[in-house]
């Protein structure tokens, strides 16, 4: 991640939603699951995960629960006027929320250090083979402060 100014912002393409981080994301992560790339349009989403308590927002999300391919229930959450995908969260981590990295009001501190759930990702995708990256579930994030 590059130098990060905080707090962090962002929101939808609308502006019903904004959010606020104060503390840095804990890591930022391309994942190729077949969920995300729904959310994605046939793409990997980026996501930049952060420590719940340092993330407040402000707007309407409509919520969309089911059960991942790792067993987990996931949340995902997305802007009720305009339908940009704003947050994710996995029950597994309850301490943890997801923003999408394109919802950030600047893109450039969510720099993936990781791929996941690379097993599913199409056939054309492009894996930067210098980037950690694991064809499933990766392991624990650290523990939250």
């Amino acid at each position: 991640m590059t130098d990060i100014q905080l707090p962090i912002t962002g929101g939808c393409i609308c502006k019903a939603v904004r959010f606020s981080a104060t503390a840095a994301p804990v890591a930022v992560r391309q994942c190729w699951c077949r969920d995300c790339q729904y959310w994605a349009a046939g793409s990997a989403t980026v996501n930049v995960i952060f420590e719940r308590a340092a993330v407040t927002i402000a707007g309407k999300l409509t919520a969309f629960v089911s059960q991942a391919d790792s067993g987990n229930t996931m949340t995902r959450s997305f802007c009720s006027t305009c339908g940009t995908p704003v947050t994710s969260a996995s029950s597994a981590r309850p301490e943890f929320l997801i923003l999408r990295a394109g919802t950030l009001d600047h893109t450039g501190i969510a720099t993936p250090s990781m791929n996941i759930w690379t097993a599913s990702a199409p056939h054309w995708a492009h894996l930067d083979p210098d980037m950690p990256a694991t064809p499933a579930q990766p392991g624990a994030l650290p523990a939250a402060r």
